[in-house]
């Protein structure tokens, strides 16, 4: 077992795990955006160096007219070279993930999502994975269901080329105190039940969950939680767990307050969650920064188990040292 690294500085965890198997990558970020939070890719490679992240999957997030909003409060996570006069905003687009590529050879991978609104959508994808490497369809955020016809094509198109889906789920409807369903205009993928008819449907496509309202379904008392990131106890019956164990093609990243939360708010059966689906859970951060990496390093994880979920996990869906394109 990697040792309680409490005691241990940061760099004498770090060092540790990386001894443990003399890895090439030592640590994969599954999750990322580039030129956002007021940071270009210049800043974001310094970050993950400070990390001693060695690969990033970086993910498009754009913004179809359909949900475009004016780009006011939240503004500085954009790339204002993208503002259009009308105050509009695309969202985090294609374009900057090649820059950034370009700029940093051997330390992204890139992922691509387009609008499954799109009649072509399908077709888009798969010329990205042709004309420019892309590895990853990601980060779908739509204000869609899973298993819409149109996004089950684009999976589809994704599972032919070998590219894992990264999923943004937030629910449309959460209770209120007493239990009546409010609607949540900001949700993205509709409910787990959607995301399960997905998981049927493209038995070839390799899905991985993210987000509140997948997170929010490691417990059992989901459907009666009011808070979008919920804390406590987590209670059995969740039906991530009943997912996981029925849907081999069904992966997770631990990113963002959503990933962290789920597996801290219980400490005791967040453990067994790392645990029991090591072989299905990614390290990843949506964000700049540490935190979970400060959380997952008090943790006496299994040497194996910190390997799959810090890298061989991520390698075993995407293999840096292959590129689809040209095999």
């Amino acid at each position: 077992m990697i040792a309680n690294p409490g005691s241990l500085s940061i760099i004498g965890f770090y060092e540790e795990l990386s001894l443990a198997d003399s890895p090439r990558y030592r640590i994969i970020d599954t999750h990322q955006h580039v030129f956002w939070q007021g940071r270009d890719d210049t800043a974001h490679i310094e970050d993950m160096d400070a990390h001693q992240i060695d690969l990033a999957w970086i993910l498009t997030s754009e913004a179809p007219d359909y949900q475009a909003q004016p780009a006011t409060r939240g503004a500085f996570a954009l790339n204002p070279l993208h503002m259009s006069p009308d105050g509009m905003h695309p969202g985090l687009v294609f374009s900057d993930l090649l820059k950034a590529r370009q700029n940093y050879p051997g330390r992204y991978l890139l992922g691509y999502c387009p609008d499954p609104m799109l009649p072509a959508a399908a077709d888009l994808f798969e010329a990205a994975v042709a004309m420019y490497d892309v590895r990853i369809c990601g980060e779908w955020k739509f204000r869609l269901p899973f298993d819409d016809p149109r996004c089950l094509e684009l999976f589809k198109a994704a599972g032919r080329a070998g590219a894992p889906v990264v999923l943004h789920l937030d629910v449309p409807y959460l209770p209120d105190e007493q239990g009546l369903p409010i609607y949540q205009p900001h949700w993205f993928g509709g409910t787990i039940e959607n995301l399960e008819r997905a998981l049927i449907a493209c038995p070839q496509t390799n899905f991985i969950g993210h987000a509140p309202g997948f997170w929010r379904e490691i417990s059992g008392d989901a459907a009666r939680e009011p808070r979008q990131y919920p804390k406590g106890p987590i209670v059995p019956g969740g039906r991530l767990h009943g997912l996981f164990e029925k849907y081999p093609n069904l992966f997770a990243d631990l990113s963002a307050n959503s990933g962290l939360t789920a597996i801290k708010r219980d400490p005791a059966q967040g453990m067994e969650f790392l645990t029991r689906f090591a072989d299905r859970l990614l390290f990843g951060r949506d964000n700049y920064g540490g935190d979970l990496l400060e959380y997952l390093k008090t943790l006496s994880l299994p040497a194996k188990v910190a390997a799959a979920i810090f890298r061989e996990n991520a390698i075993r869906l995407v293999n840096p040292d292959q590129s689809r394109s040209r095999a």
